[in-house]
């Protein structure tokens, strides 16, 4: 994996457990895994836009009219 034998992995890992903590470890999963997932909503939204493009639909598509729906716009904010 990566050429990192399995003693440097868990030194690299004790360096950051030492730099963070353990209590801060969880929150900064959750916010990296909050993160992807929006990432991957975000890659959803352009692929089917753009499938909607290349099939001539004009409406937008359920997922840009849902993140429409969920996100104020940034004049509102």
């Amino acid at each position: 994996m990566f050429g990192l034998s399995p003693w440097e992995l868990l030194l690299i890992f004790l360096a950051i457990l030492l730099l963070f903590g353990a209590k801060r470890l969880p929150e900064i999963g959750s916010s990296l895994g909050r993160g992807i997932r929006e990432f991957k909503g975000s890659i959803k939204e352009v692929e089917g836009d753009v499938r909607a493009e290349i099939t001539g639909d004009t409406t937008a598509s359920s997922a840009t009219q849902e993140t429409a729906q969920r996100q104020p716009s940034k004049t509102e904010a």
